[in-house]
């Protein structure tokens, strides 16, 4: 007899190959017993019959000749079913679904809602930190269930994939961390994954550095497939497919009962646009480091009574549009457009400053409103610039939605917000400026690459703009101006102008 180890080494094939034919009855359920000394570490293995080799060459065959592997268990399978068993509970499994019972897929349609996906479903940031999940893999995966802590640092999912019981088996966690780890390649490179994971100990991070180097990351398919084998409560396996889905927003993992046709669940999920949108719809609300941008139009009631309304909405339409491609270059995501202005959020990535990724963006909309000043001047013969005056913030707070029938509004709750737009607020003529508390979350090394500072007046009345240097708002207020009295609530916030970032030739 052959034990597994030695099986997988002769013919190529991965655990979880070997898993699936096992469980979809191609080859006979294996003997387990202790090794003979020959096997490291492992205390118990599965032995399989010496013509285990034969059948899964034959196998191989009949997947180039393309039958599905539904087919090949139905022509090998049968043929040795009183040797090679399916298990019990995955053959009702397989009836069950294809009678379109118990969470058959048949029930997926675009009106259907993700709720109804029909086994364990989650989903994760750029961070892979957890933003949503169904109940299915609440009750398979997270041994908080559904009340998951709310910060996103403590919904980091490998780590919780790490507390699972599958982990208690090394090799079936491995299986498990695989596909997720197939994918975390694709987004991450090996130090940006060691420093989100920095919190894992010493043998777990081991085991993700290993498996990093020797899984094949995936390519550029916005959705690829992977066997799974799932343990269920009763403790037989479940035979699952496993797609992985990859959006600009995060990356969606969703197991399914192998059925002869899933078909339902691989039309809903090509849906791209009305998936995504149900997952952003239904984000969990969470704690989380966020930059908030707060922009507005200056002078917009002006503007707005000097043009015609088709071409006053053209104007906003059209800083809109221009700004979209650049929000989406710095990771922004957008919160919500209150008449003619915008509020942007800028979450913790992987591999980018989150706090620089909102300055940036910041002074490339100072040069986008330049070309769209000298557009509108052209046409109206205007003299006067059109400015989109920024407020920039950073705090902890809650990120959730709103919302309204059809209508998804993301929000941040708390103060961080409602400085930005207090700054924003007070900026004129297209200026970006930001708290001092902002800035000094970014390390000195790389703070050292943006000039900001204040304008302060010489004995002579000159203006001199003086770098690294802040001041409370009250102080820059002109005391005569009876409109500044509505900043008298934050006059102490210390803030600082932004007017360029340098960068680092290192």
């Amino acid at each position: 007899m052959l034990n597994s180890k030695q099986l997988i080494e002769i013919t190529g094939i991965s655990r979880a190959t070997l898993n699936n034919y096992v469980a979809l009855g191609i080859l006979t359920n294996p003997v387990v017993k202790q090794p003979a000394g020959e096997a490291g570490r492992a205390t118990r293995l599965g032995y399989f019959e010496d013509d285990a080799i034969d059948c899964i060459k034959k196998v191989q065959e009949l997947k180039k000749e393309g039958l599905t592997m539904a087919q090949i268990a139905d022509e090998i399978g049968t043929k040795s079913e009183a040797l090679s068993p399916v298990p019990k509970s995955l053959k009702q499994a397989m009836k069950t679904s294809s009678a379109g019972e118990q969470g058959s897929l048949t029930d997926l349609s675009l009106e259907a809602s993700i709720d109804n996906f029909p086994g364990p479903a989650y989903m994760v940031n750029n961070n892979f930190e957890l933003i949503w999940w169904n109940e299915k893999a609440a009750d398979s995966f997270f041994s908080h269930g559904n009340d998951l802590p709310g910060d996103l640092e403590s919904r980091n999912l490998l780590k919780l994939l790490f507390n699972t019981p599958v982990a208690r088996d090394t090799e079936n966690l491995q299986e498990i961390l695989k596909p997720h780890m197939a994918a975390g390649k694709k987004r991450l490179s090996q130090q940006a994954l060691i420093k989100i994971y920095s919190a894992l100990d010493a043998r777990q991070l081991s085991i993700l550095k290993d498996m990093y180097e020797d899984v094949e990351p995936v390519g550029k398919e916005p959705m690829v497939h992977y066997p799974a084998i799932l343990p269920v409560k009763d403790g037989e396996p479940q035979l699952c497919d496993l797609y992985v889905c990859f959006y600009r927003e995060g990356i969606l993992f969703t197991f399914s009962p192998v059925v002869l046709n899933d078909d339902f669940l691989l039309d809903f999920l090509s849906k791209r646009n009305h998936v995504i949108n149900e997952l952003l719809k239904k984000r969990k609300p969470y704690l989380t480091n966020v930059t908030v941008m707060v922009a507005d139009v200056q002078n917009s009631t002006r503007i707005c009574s000097e043009l015609p309304a088709e071409e006053y909405f053209e104007l906003i339409n059209n800083i809109w549009q221009e700004s979209e491609p650049i929000f989406r270059k710095y990771y922004g995501t957008y919160g919500k457009h209150a008449g003619d202005g915008m509020v942007y959020y800028f979450f913790p990535q992987p591999d980018c400053d989150y706090k620089l990724n909102a300055i940036r963006c910041s002074l490339e909309l100072q040069n986008m409103m330049k070309g769209i000043t000298q557009k509108w001047q052209a046409k109206k013969g205007w003299f006067a610039d059109i400015h989109l005056n920024i407020g920039l913030n950073e705090g902890q707070e809650w990120f959730g939605s709103y919302h309204a029938g059809g209508h998804v509004e993301f929000t941040v709750l708390g103060e961080t917000i409602n400085y930005a737009s207090r700054v924003s607020d007070f900026a004129r003529n297209g200026s970006v400026w930001a708290t001092k508390n902002m800035l000094n979350q970014i390390p000195a090394k790389k703070r050292k690459n943006i000039t900001f500072g204040i304008t302060r007046k010489t004995t002579k009345q000159e203006s001199v703009f003086v770098t690294d240097t802040y001041a409370s708002l009250g102080s820059l207020l002109d005391e005569d101006h009876q409109g500044n009295t509505k900043f008298r609530d934050i006059e102490m916030l210390p803030i600082t102008e932004v007017r360029d970032f340098r960068i680092a030739l290192d």
